[in-house]
C-alpha cells in the first residue's frame, strides 16, 4: 500500500493540532492514504496531554507572559514544550496489514522507522522498553509528573541512556493516531519553568533531573542541526526501514477545510484547551 508524506513546515499549536485530526477523519472515511507527516511549531508551544488538567500541570501565566501557546492533545500522555523539535505523526488504519495488532507492538514497529532515521543521521539510539507502559508512571515525584520528558516509556527512543524521542497514541473510529517529538536542542530550565511547580528549588530540582533524563540532537552532534535537514534524512529513513512506499502529497481540500473548523472550535479555544 502507498502511504503519503506530507511536509507542514512550520505551524501554530492549534493548526497542528487540528491537521492530525483532520487527517484522522478523512483516512476513516477513506478519503486519503495512510499518512506521515512532519512538523514544526511557531510560537513554542506546550500541549498537554489529553486527561491532564492544564491549570494544575502547567502555569498559565508564565506561558502567557512568554508567548508561549497552550493546546490539548487528542493523545494522552504528559506535558511537553515544543520549541526546537521535528514533530511527526502517523495515520494508518488499526487493520492495515503491516501494523501490529497490539498497542505495544504498534509502537515498537512505528518506533523501529524513527530509529532508522536517527541512525542516518549518524546518532546511536535505541528503544526504551521500560516496564510501565506510556503515560502510565506508577510511583513517581509529583514534581516530575507533569513533564513528558523526565523518563522514557515504551519503545520510545534514547541515546546515551537520555530520551531523545517521545510519542503519544490514541485509536479513533479503528484508524491509529500516533504523533511524537524529536528534540533537536533543549533547555531543561525553560520547561520546569513553565510547569506549575510550588517553588524555585522545586524549578530548578525538576530542570536538573530533565538535563539528566533527556538529550537532543544538538548535544549528541556537538553542533547546531536545521530542521529542514532532519526532516529530510528522517522522511526517507522512516518510510526505507518500515518498507512503506511513501509519496510526497498535500492535505486535501476537506482536510484544510476540516483542519481550520478544528482550529475554530476546539484547538483554538480555552473550552478545549482548558478543559479539565
Amino acid at each position: 500500500m502507498r502511504w503519503r508524506v506530507i511536509n507542514s513546515g512550520i505551524g501554530t499549536a492549534a493548526r497542528n493540532m487540528a491537521v492530525d485530526e483532520a487527517i484522522l477523519h478523512a483516512h476513516a472515511s477513506g478519503a486519503v492514504p495512510p499518512t506521515v507527516r512532519f512538523y514544526g511549531w511557531q510560537p513554542a508551544a506546550m500541549s498537554i496531554g489529553y486527561f491532564q488538567k492544564a491549570a494544575a500541570e502547567v502555569d498559565l501565566e508564565k506561558c502567557r507572559q512568554a508567548g508561549i501557546d497552550v493546546v490539548r492533545r487528542l493523545t494522552g500522555g504528559r506535558a511537553v514544550l515544543h520549541a526546537a523539535e521535528l514533530t511527526y505523526s502517523v495515520v494508518v488504519r488499526a487493520d492495515a496489514p503491516q501494523i501490529p495488532a497490539t498497542i505495544t507492538a504498534s509502537y515498537h514497529y512505528f518506533s523501529g522507522g524513527l530509529l532508522a532515521g536517527l541512525s542516518a543521521l549518524g546518532i546511536d539510539a535505541a528503544m526504551s522498553m521500560p516496564k510501565a507502559a506510556y503515560s502510565q508512571a506508577g510511583t513517581r515525584r509529583r514534581s516530575a509528573s507533569a513533564a513528558c520528558f523526565d523518563a522514557p516509556s515504551h519503545y520510545e527512543l534514547t541515546a546515551r541512556g537520555r530520551k531523545l524521542a517521545g510519542s503519544a497514541q490514541v485509536r479513533k473510529d479503528g484508524v491509529i493516531l500516533q504523533h511524537g517529538s524529536i528534540l533537536l536542542a533543549f533547555q531543561p530550565e525553560q520547561v520546569a519553568a513553565l510547569l506549575n511547580l510550588p517553588s524555585p528549588e522545586e524549578q530548578r530540582s525538576v530542570a536538573a533531573m530533565l538535563a539528566k533524563r533527556a538529550i537532543s540532537v544538538q548535544e549528541i552532534l556537538g553542533r547546531e542541526v536545521s530542521w529542514e535537514s532532519v526532516r529530510r534524512t528522517m522522511s526517507a529513513a522512516f518510510g526505507a526501514a518500515l518498507g512503506l512506499e511513501l509519496e510526497p502529497g498535500r492535505l486535501s481540500e476537506q482536510e484544510q477545510a476540516t483542519a481550520a473548523e478544528l482550529v475554530r472550535t476546539k484547538y483554538g479555544c480555552d473550552s478545549w484547551n482548558l478543559l479539565r
